[in-house]
């Protein structure tokens, strides 16, 4: 299943990337879900080749997810891919595209559940719907920060 969202954020360029690899700011995207941090790198600014072990409730139940930056390019891109988790797997490219002196954010979000022909049914049903508004919600987090002034201690 792919999730495609925009936004648009009134802010540099470099600024929004650097807040969309906040660990800091991830975990306060998600304080809904209880997300942690439990490995790999546990704050600032996530890199090229680094790993995060997220541990959250989703769905009433814990999970543990984790996830790796395979490819990055300052500022305009990065991507991470789930290495270790309950999905079959998770694909997350995060593009920035500079528009004045603010930022168009995008994510393609790609993800295939386990359990094949139950999995695609979890999609259809629910999952795909809550995948959508967790990323929705962490974008609107990521506007909120990236527009404040001053610059927040999130990066």
């Amino acid at each position: 299943m792919i999730i495609e969202l925009s936004t648009n954020i009134n802010a540099p360029i470099q600024r929004c990337f650097d807040m969309a690899r906040s660990i800091d700011l991830h975990m306060e995207s998600t304080k809904q879900t209880g997300e942690t941090v439990i490995a790999g790198r546990t704050s600032g600014l996530i890199e090229l080749g680094e790993t995060v072990t997220w541990r959250a409730k989703h769905l009433g139940v814990w999970q543990n997810l984790t996830s790796k930056i395979t490819e990055f390019e300052y500022p305009n891109h990065f991507t991470d891919e789930m290495i270790d988790g309950a999905f079959k797997s998770i694909r997350h490219e995060h593009l920035f595209y500079a528009i004045n002196n603010e930022t168009m954010m995008k994510d393609i979000f790609i993800f295939e559940a386990p359990l094949g022909w139950l999995g695609r049914l979890a999609n259809f049903l629910f999952l795909g719907r809550y995948m959508e508004k967790l990323l929705r919600e962490r974008n609107k987090v990521i506007k909120q920060a990236a527009e404040s002034e001053p610059l927040i201690k999130l990066i």
